[in-house]
């Protein structure tokens, strides 16, 4: 008992970052992460349970206990071999992943006081090895001869590919866009997840020995069938939810109205935030709303705020306590300037007569019952409509499946939103030698836990190759 009091005084270490009213303004990395001596410092208060329970929230079994008490050490290297063994992302997952309702929510410190900051010394792991030059790669199986296609390069795909690799399988991997990625690049903020980043995890599946085809669109450049045709032996689909979602309200045809969807991959894959270097058209608007409560909607506020954007405001119908959005993202957000205008709903866009958006019309909301979600239904409030001013629009209130590669596959079978059906303790779709899994099954979640459903999907992959399960 005194051992663990004597470490619960170590205090948490925070994350060293970019001023606020500096870093609204570009496009680098929010967090700066941790210096060796801090990161020894926060591992150093890890009480290694016997029985970790923060092993319990990690969707993709990290031996977390094993790899923090090497930082403690100061055993740099021992730390993200340890890592690897069980997670090929660790320096994308140290910074997207929700560690505060998984691992760290398991946290025993964290009953009573802060849980130890595992996702921060993952990133502080990946990022040590990175720096050196010297990525390890694991030792691979003997060849078995099977050649796996996986469609879709985010973190369910490049997880089926990485584990697959290594269990001696031939894997390549399909990507839609012209670089790899997925949603890690198209999706997520430079000053969030750095594209350098993405490429690194890429070069490693790279050396691992996995192989890319990008510009290839699995459903209309070549379908399901020819890959078969071409001689693999099993598929991966991890296409994501990428159909966009709107709200169905007049004037969402208005100029400067734009889905999520398309406003972070302007942005991102398409590096508007590099101009003048990339003049991708986008609007850059100087009084900008977004639409929704997510990780997304901060993503997209906060990059409106660092296109130029004078005044940013997130209009979301419940309240704060209902936002999805990770805390951390949410901090950030408002610590930088963007507003929330709370329990308002839209009713429509305004224009001003030219096609362009220049106002949006709300209704006050409050909350009523638990709905399905057990978040309180928003309900209007008679009486009480008004406009606001806004140049620009972001609709970020969720995303769907998009159709494209399941319309040409009809004996995968899918369920009334579009999305595939698949086994959940496998990841078997109704198509003989077809997985899938990620976002094209259970709608939009977290990059963690579309890598756990690769993860999963790979140990049933090979079990079907080498035993016929």
């Amino acid at each position: 008992m005194e051992q663990k009091a004597k470490k619960e005084k170590v205090p948490r270490q925070p994350m060293p970052e970019q001023e606020p009213k500096v870093r609204a303004k570009n496009f680098q990395e929010v967090p700066l992460g941790y210096p060796p001596d801090i990161a020894m410092r926060e591992a150093s208060r890890c009480l290694q349970c016997k029985n970790p329970t923060c092993r319990t929230g990690c969707p993709v079994e990290i031996d977390i206990p094993a790899f923090i008490n090497r930082i403690k050490e100061g055993d740099f290297k021992g730390a993200i071999a340890k890592i690897k063994e069980k997670n090929a992302l660790p320096a994308v997952c140290g910074r997207v992943c929700p560690q505060e309702v998984q691992c760290e929510n398991n946290c025993i410190l964290g009953k009573k006081g802060e849980p130890v900051a595992i996702g921060r010394l993952e990133r502080f792991s990946a990022d040590w090895e990175r720096a050196q030059g010297e990525v390890s790669i694991p030792e691979k199986e003997a060849p078995t001869g099977k050649r796996i296609a996986v469609v879709g390069s985010g973190p369910s795909g490049l997880t089926v590919a990485g584990d697959l690799i290594l269990k001696g399988h031939d894997v390549t991997i399909f990507e839609a866009f012209q670089i790899p990625g997925g949603v890690l690049v198209y999706g997520i903020p430079e000053f969030r997840l750095p594209k350098a980043i993405v490429a690194a995890e890429v070069e490693y599946m790279k050396k691992l020995g996995v192989k890319f085809q990008c510009d290839m669109v699995v459903g209309a450049t070549v379908s399901i069938d020819e890959l078969f045709e071409q001689g693999y032996d099993a598929v991966y689909i991890g296409v994501g939810a990428g159909l966009p979602a709107f709200m169905r309200i007049p004037g969402e045809n208005l100029i400067g109205v734009y889905s999520a969807n398309e406003y972070l991959t302007r942005s991102n894959l398409m590096k508007a935030y590099l101009f003048p270097k990339y003049d991708t058209p986008i609007i850059r608007g100087k009084n900008v709303v977004v639409f929704g409560a997510g990780n997304v909607a901060m993503d997209s506020a906060r990059t409106a705020l660092r296109l130029g954007a004078e005044r940013v405001r997130i209009i979301y119908r419940r309240s704060r306590e209902e936002m999805p959005a990770r805390i951390e993202e949410l901090h950030h957000a408002e610590q930088e300037g963007v507003e929330l205008l709370l329990l308002a709903a839209p009713l429509n866009f305004i224009g001003d007569g030219d096609g362009r958006l220049k106002g949006v019309r709300c209704q006050r909301m409050e909350l009523g019952e638990p709905d399905e979600s057990g978040r309180r239904r928003p309900e209007p409030i008679k009486g009480s409509e008004f406009e606001t001013e806004c140049d620009t629009a972001v609709i970020a209130i969720g995303a769907g499946a998009n159709p494209l590669l399941t319309k040409k596959t009809p004996d995968i079978q899918l369920n009334r939103r579009g999305y595939i059906i698949a086994e959940p303790e496998t990841g078997k779709t109704t198509k003989k030698g077809v997985w899938a899994g990620g976002d094209i099954v259970t709608g939009q979640a977290t990059v963690i836990l579309a890598m756990g459903a690769g993860r999963m999907v790979a140990n049933s992959i090979h079990n079907y190759l080498t035993l016929g399960w």
